[in-house]
């Protein structure tokens, strides 16, 4: 459903409803920001595709005006370019100088020659758009321009109290769930100022080094340079300022000075990265916050779950110790019940729950039973191998008989695994298990290879292709079968899918006849994870969702229990790290709110930025001139296989300071502004 307009011009579609009446008017295609909430809704919208008007009585003239003004604003700090530095002051001061009622008929002229001009030689993005919509206006609306200049009068609303709200944005920073601004950090590298890259990142993004080498970068779909040709290599950029600030163990750099302590307090529940996002934003903001981790090690599944050849500890440990240095209090090894959380809600101005979604749920096939030896959870599993690998914790008797291992770290010497999933947890237990010496590693999975490569990385998948292991596509267990509840055998079901004779989707159907047996020695699920809500009390009603999390409106974040919030995987179920740390951002936000004012509240910016993800930033059907093509998209380093494969030492090596500046110089710079009136 699109949205109801007087007058629009956007992507192509022109929608004019100027005469007709308003019971009338056709809707464009097109999902305008036009609720604001407490802020009260838009009148227009003005962007870098064009404009949308919401009522019949806009001064566009003080529109076009307030546009240029924000875009003039930007240029003079921007400053790369003299078309848009001075293009964008020209602009400002022709439209102020028609709306203010001094205006002379040689200004229209004046500005259609400037607008075309910035549209030709602009160097990036902003400065080629900026001036779409300002002609759609003056050309659209050419005799309320004319009107003014003949009469000396100024335009209705220019002394006025109208609330404009204006955000920059790009197409990379949209697809990114914590709204990183990209195309800043990038310049950042391609400017050699590495310190301004990593500001730009933690704007929104703490952990630096986490997500500049496990993301799995949906920025990059929404890269217009695969337009042209290849994709920026958005995340391996981002990695570059915090390595330059380890490696020249400079001290922390924050995106803002931290304020002064204002007598709140929030606890955290759950160490994780939205938990530690969380922390350290309401810390920057003044609050005292403690957080509490039932784990003896803080970082979550990203530390307990990410193996060290994805993520080595020592560099999560510095984004770790960035959340420290703001004045966090970290209390370990504390699982926190019902008890502790009705002291908490005396104790506390709010509670941001954030534990994740640490229990593997099942197969779902016949004999599937918890008892049967070389029956082993995804998350256990790689728990033990990985508390072993980066902190030195041994396997317990306990766990060395449940799962006949004969050492005091996870050997799989001789064995063969068999994983049943498709998505990140399930990769990193296939390659764990080459890593721990299996002799055979296969991965089950229900759906194709590009499936896998959607949910994961093109980059994840083939490399485990490389270290040997097997995937079998379009199959799931049937049945485990043990002796004396050691497991020997799984039967396996062959699915295919079959076109829907009624023009519908595609089906999943079972091959009859095609069934196999595969011999085993583990059976490891990592079909998804469920949330332990064992700490919530009874009493607070909280809400759950249908797949048993938390349940938010997936906007604030907080649940139906006032004051007690949700982030991460305990809200949504099981998400990537950059989503979980979008959400905890956006609920800390909301929450230093809450404890000041006790109003739950989006800022303008949040709102907008919700508003252009449904209206989309990206065109992929886009065609793009001025660039120059086939420039080759940098590739890092890697070990080989035969380097990686029986060690847990990181993969990738990074980019070179030669090859991060030789990508980062790829980037076009997308910003776009956009605009609402209200």
């Amino acid at each position: 459903m699109g949205t109801k307009v007087y007058f629009s011009s956007w992507r192509g579609e022109k929608i004019d409803n100027r005469d007709k009446l308003s019971e009338n008017w056709v809707e464009s295609t097109y999902n305008f920001p036009v609720q604001y909430s407490a802020s009260g809704n838009a009148t227009a919208f003005v962007g870098w595709e064009g404009i949308a008007l919401f009522r019949d009585d806009i001064d566009v003239v003080r529109l076009a005006t307030e546009y240029a003004s924000q875009y003039q604003k930007y240029s003079e700090a921007c400053g790369r370019c003299a078309p848009g530095r001075w293009g964008g002051r020209i602009l400002y001061d022709l439209f102020d100088k028609i709306a203010r009622g001094d205006g002379d008929f040689s200004d229209l002229t004046h500005l259609k020659e400037v607008s075309e001009t910035m549209m030709e030689t602009s160097k990036c993005e902003i400065g080629k758009t900026v001036p779409v919509p300002l002609l759609i206006l003056i050309k659209e609306f050419e005799e309320e321009f004319i009107k003014l200049i003949k009469n000396k009068t100024k335009s209705k609303d220019y002394d006025n109290n109208v609330n404009y709200n204006a955000l920059v944005t790009a197409p990379c920073t949209d697809a990114c769930p914590a709204h990183v601004d990209i195309p800043a950090y990038i310049e950042g590298v391609r400017d050699f100022r590495f310190d301004d890259s990593l500001k730009a990142t933690r704007q929104t993004m703490p952990l630096a080094h986490t997500c500049g080498r496990v993301c799995p970068h949906p920025c990059e779909t929404a890269c217009r340079r695969t337009n042209i040709d290849e994709p920026i290599s958005i995340m391996e950029l981002k990695r570059i300022g915090a390595d330059y600030e380890t490696d020249h163990n400079l001290d922390f750099i924050h995106p803002v000075i931290q304020k002064a302590k204002n007598g709140k307090k929030v606890a955290v529940i759950g160490g994780g990265p939205a938990g530690l996002t969380g922390a350290y934003y309401l810390a920057l903001d003044g609050i005292e916050v403690d957080l509490f981790e039932a784990l003896p090690v803080l970082g979550g599944e990203v530390a307990v779950g990410v193996p060290e050849y994805r993520m080595p500890i020592d560099k999560y440990n510095q984004d770790i110790e960035l959340v420290k240095s703001v004045g966090v209090n970290i209390y370990l090894n504390s699982w926190i019940d019902v008890n502790k959380m009705r002291e908490f809600e005396k104790k506390y101005d709010a509670i941001l729950v954030a534990t994740g979604t640490r229990i593997s749920k099942k197969v779902d096939c016949a004999n599937e039973r918890p008892e049967i030896q070389g029956y082993w959870g995804a998350i256990d599993f790689l728990d033990k191998i990985n508390l072993y690998e980066k902190y030195g914790y041994k396997l317990t008797q306990e766990d060395r008989i449940k799962h006949n291992i004969n050492n005091e770290y996870v050997d799989l010497t001789g064995k063969t695994i068999a994983c049943v999933g498709g998505g990140f947890t399930s990769m990193d237990v296939v390659r764990c298990s080459i890593r721990a010496g299996a002799k055979r590693v296969i991965m089950l999975y229900r759906r194709d290879e590009a499936t896998i490569i959607k949910n994961t990385t093109y980059e994840e998948y083939h490399e485990a292709v490389e270290e040997g292991v097997e995937f079998i596509f379009y199959s799931a267990v049937e049945k485990m079968i043990d002796e004396k509840d050691v497991l020997k055998h799984l039967h396996i079901n062959k699915f295919k899918m079959q076109s829907d004779s009624n023009g519908g989707r595609p089906k999943l159907v079972k091959v009859h006849g095609g069934d196999f047996m595969i011999d085993v020695d583990y059976l490891i699920p990592a079909v998804s994870q469920s949330a332990d809500l064992s700490l919530l009390p009874p009493e607070w009603n909280i809400e759950l969702t249908s797949w048993k999390t938390i349940k938010t409106n997936g906007r604030d974040y907080m649940t139906s229990k006032r004051g007690v919030f949700a982030a991460g995987d305990v809200e949504y179920g099981p998400m990537t790290i950059v989503n979980a740390v979008g959400q905890a951002k956006r609920a800390s936000s909301v929450i230093s709110r809450f404890v000041q004012t006790g109003e739950i509240s989006l800022t303008d910016n949040e709102i907008m930025e919700e508003h252009l993800r449904k209206l989309g930033v990206y065109n992929k059907k886009e065609k793009i001139s001025g660039w120059l093509a086939g420039q080759k998209r940098s590739e890092s380093e890697k070990l080989s296989v035969d380097e990686r494969k029986t060690n847990n030492r990181e993969v990738n090596f990074g980019f070179t300071a030669e090859e991060a500046i030789s990508e980062a110089e790829r980037c076009m710079r997308c910003y776009y502004i956009s605009m609402v009136a209200r």
